[in-house]
């Protein structure tokens, strides 16, 4: 877990603090399936600026997951460039729309902020390419190396009643 602690920068209002910090990347879960960040840290920029009101808290990464494909669980890759901005008021008053989850008292956790966004930003569905055939739903066998059908096979007898009154209509 990565976590950057604001009162090691100094800053008054209107003044900006950049830095370059390596942010952990945990295992995402999808789907069932695990992904994973790789390199697991990756190199990041943090910018925090100081408003009269308030901080803005900015986090610019690039990071690149590895796992199976949904369709046909060969290796597939996705790779997301993630520009985050957070907002924390001097006095929130309460207001969920003026703190950041992320910031505990002067600690910010730039893993929870980076996965949170990561998740946001994936594909319902990840794929080894957008064109996946996905495996064979008789024989298992990968359509995208062998693509194939299954001729002369009957339809599955539950159905039979399905098929009788199909053909009386």
């Amino acid at each position: 877990m990565t976590v950057f602690d604001l009162r090691s920068v100094r800053v008054r209002s209107g003044e900006e603090h950049r830095e370059r910090v390596e942010v952990a990347v945990p295992p995402v879960e999808l789907g069932g399936e695990r992904y994973l960040a790789v390199p697991d840290e990756v190199p990041a920029e943090l910018a925090v600026t100081r408003a009269s009101t308030g901080t803005v808290l900015e986090l610019r990464l690039r990071v690149r997951l590895h796992g199976p494909c949904v369709r046909c669980l060969a290796d597939a890759v996705v790779e997301r460039e993630l520009d985050l901005r957070e907002y924390q008021a001097t006095n929130p008053d309460g207001s969920d729309e003026l703190s950041t989850p992320y910031l505990v008292d002067t600690r910010l956790d730039l893993t929870a902020w980076a996965r949170d966004a990561l998740l946001l930003s994936l594909p319902d569905k990840i794929l080894c390419r957008p064109d996946c055939a996905g495996l064979c739903p008789v024989c298992g066998a990968d359509l995208n190396a062998e693509p194939h059908e299954h001729a002369g096979e009957g339809a599955d007898p539950r159905w039979a009643a399905l098929s009788d009154l199909r053909d009386r209509l």
